[in-house]
């Protein structure tokens, strides 16, 4: 599941940035977390294929459940990270612009 998921968010980000005229939001650095969290949980899928074999695609429903926390929180700390890069480049100046207003 953390694999499914983990594809699907990195699948959503990449065509809203592909579609956008300009990357003022950086989501190229979003998109790329979520490829790269995707990478490394297919290199955990394979070894773990690799260990147990058709029981690999019997999961229970407690490991599933398990999983999908785990893909929901990967997906929420790559969000946290990337809105903090975001907040630090402050591309549209909105941030500077709230701090030497006061």
């Amino acid at each position: 599941m953390t694999l499914l998921l983990t594809v699907f968010a990195a699948v959503v980000t990449t065509v809203i940035w592909y579609n956008r005229k300009n990357d003022e939001m950086k989501l190229n650095v979003l998109m790329f977390m979520f490829w790269g969290a995707s990478l490394m949980w297919l290199v955990d899928a394979i070894f773990e294929y690799s260990e147990l074999r058709a029981e690999y695609f019997a999961p229970s429903v407690e490991d599933m459940i398990n999983d999908s926390f785990l893909g929901l929180s990967v997906i929420a700390f790559a969000l946290v990270i990337w809105i903090v890069y975001v907040l630090i480049k402050d591309p549209k100046g909105t941030v500077k612009r709230a701090i030497t207003e006061k």
